[in-house]
């Protein structure tokens, strides 16, 4: 059996004019990289086209280690459209080196539903990570030479500074630092640390904004901290914003590449879900929509997480209106939920499918409650049984929505035709009426409260001293009218990892709440959220590696 990266290696990949051709999209507007990869100017996005065309969200049930395959349903899917005569482009994020070299492997999708060239796209790409990650530590650099300067009229309290820099690399020892030592021509000393580059707030910014305008004025509004004499200090006021902005000339423009089967995939952006949106930039996915017919594009974890996000902030931001959600689970992933461990969840064992339903039904309510018709993708594996797949297509039955099996992993467009049908038809028969969760002006505990009762389930909210003194903090900067990110587990409907299936009588903890102005939205974090992952014991990059010829092996 070939491994994904040998698939990739093997797949006839074309040029990407030839692709560019299949949008429409002139040579001459090309910014190609290489022969395979190109950045899209953003003179190609139409408002006037985006009207009428179909958007299609993609997400899942609650993750589990045995996997969902979201990104390769995601790709399928479009496989799949076009395979019946539907002219569409999926649209992702970039996958984080972190990841990449930690546990998790790559983020092009597997098997053969892939985007590809997959060794470029999972390592460098086009440069957009290293430019975010430049700007994030330029408006570092400014904050600590400004704290430094004795003639500086800011007098920022280093102490209530709490930007990071950032490193697109899994390092646990970069969590918690001291910076200045050496003496007073070395800065000044404090403590501070590193996110990892998916987490920084320069990345919810590029996936959020609108044009160059819109970023920079972003970027003039991250908040950095106080002053000695408690006035808020923010990035315009270093005047940081345009050279952050101009370091993300060219990462602000989407990228193109191409599926396996020589359809349009557009990739851009790449925050996390459990701490940011989750979901790629407002402008690869009005590029999509603009270009093609149907769009399909996912958002990260489960429906709880990248959905909720993708929902009510990047939708209510930028005006988007997905017509479909499309929720991806397995059957392995239900027995996990069902109380099975995971050495067993390949053994035969409806009852468990069962069991763990639960979890599936609580998200196919999630949806409903956006107003958006839901279709179930069952995730096939080999070692599936038929009377565990009818399981599944049970409840969906007695629920009244559809669901379809796919098999893109082993067949790729061929085996998502099933699903790409039923989406179509949903489309075309159900008739969604987006609206948000909440309003963005209630008041910050009252959207926490909506979000974490409405979508997680949970019975009441509890809040630190320290997220106490944080919401007064926000109240008096005026930005308690922003929509709220909650970072929160991936691995449960609530923020304790170990609580499977459909936790009920659970009480959410916020321990602290962060400010992103510049994205425009707060975060409250719950739970043991790491910003900077680490790596596992035996971590991904021990298994990579590129031989005489330059051929890379070993990545997944």
């Amino acid at each position: 059996m070939l491994s994904d990266l040998e698939i990739a290696q093997s797949a006839k990949i074309k040029n990407i004019k030839e692709i560019a051709g299949k949008l429409g999209i002139p040579e001459s507007m090309l910014e190609p990289y290489g022969h395979y990869k190109a950045k899209l100017p953003l003179s190609l996005i139409d408002p006037e086209k985006i009207n009428g065309k179909k958007l299609i969200l993609v997400s899942a049930i609650s993750p589990t280690p045995a996997g969902e395959g979201k990104t390769t349903v995601s790709i399928g899917l479009c496989e799949g459209l076009n395979q019946i005569g539907k002219k569409t482009t999926v649209v992702l994020r970039e996958p984080s080196l972190g990841p990449v070299f930690g546990i998790k492997g790559g983020a092009a999708g597997g098997g053969y539903a892939q985007v590809v060239p997959m060794e470029d796209i999972n390592l460098h790409f086009t440069g957009d990570f290293p430019a975010i990650e430049k700007a994030n530590n330029l408006l570092a650099a400014l904050i600590d030479n400004n704290i430094q300067n004795k003639n500086s009229t800011l007098g920022i309290d280093p102490r209530t500074v709490h930007w990071k820099r950032v490193m697109d690399m899994n390092d646990r020892a970069l969590r918690h630092i001291i910076i200045g030592l050496g003496g007073t021509t070395s800065g000044v000393p404090r403590e501070t640390g590193f996110d990892i580059t998916a987490a920084s707030e320069i990345m919810a910014i590029l996936c959020l904004s609108e044009n160059f305008d819109d970023l920079k004025k972003r970027m003039g509004n991250i908040f950095v901290g106080f002053t000695y004499d408690k006035k808020p200090v923010f990035a315009r006021d270093l005047k940081a914003e345009g050279a952050m902005a101009a370091l993300l000339k060219d990462a602000i423009k989407p990228n193109l590449v191409q599926t396996l089967e020589g359809n349009p995939a557009i990739i851009h952006g790449g925050p996390f879900a459990n701490i940011a949106q989750g979901t790629n930039s407002v402008l690869a996915t009005k590029m999509g929509l603009s270009l093609s017919d149907y769009v399909v594009t996912e958002a990260g974890f489960g429906f709880d997480l990248g959905a909720e996000k993708f929902l009510d902030i990047k939708c209510v931001s930028s005006g988007l209106k997905p017509g479909v959600a499309v929720l991806v689970a397995t059957i392995r992933a239900l027995k996990y939920h069902g109380g099975v461990k995971l050495d067993e969840i390949k053994k035969p064992n409806a009852q468990a499918v069962e069991n763990g339903l639960e979890n599936l039904e609580k998200h196919i309510e999630n949806i409903r409650k956006f107003n958006i018709c839901p279709v179930v993708a069952i995730n096939k594996f080999a070692d599936d049984t038929v009377e565990e797949l009818e399981v599944v297509k049970n409840l969906c039955n007695k629920l009244g929505i559809r669901s379809a099996i796919t098999t893109a992993h082993a067949e790729g467009g061929r085996g998502a035709v099933q699903l790409a049908e039923a989406v179509v038809e949903v489309l075309n028969e159900c008739k969604s009426d987006f609206k948000p969760l909440y309003d963005w002006g209630w008041s910050v505990e009252r959207k926490i409260e909506t979000i974490a009762k409405q979508i997680y389930g949970a019975n009441a909210i509890d809040y630190t001293a320290q997220a106490k003194d944080d919401l007064k903090k926000i109240e008096s900067l005026n930005l308690d009218k922003l929509p709220v990110c909650i970072a929160k587990t991936q691995k449960s409907l609530s923020d304790n990892p170990k609580l499977l299936g459909r936790p009920e009588n659970f009480i959410v903890t916020v321990r602290e709440i962060e400010i992103a102005a510049g994205a425009g939205f707060v975060i409250p974090i719950t739970g043991n959220i790491m910003r900077m992952p680490g790596l596992p014991e035996y971590p991904a990059a021990e298994k990579i590696d590129i031989d005489s010829e330059g051929r890379i092996k070993g990545l997944f």
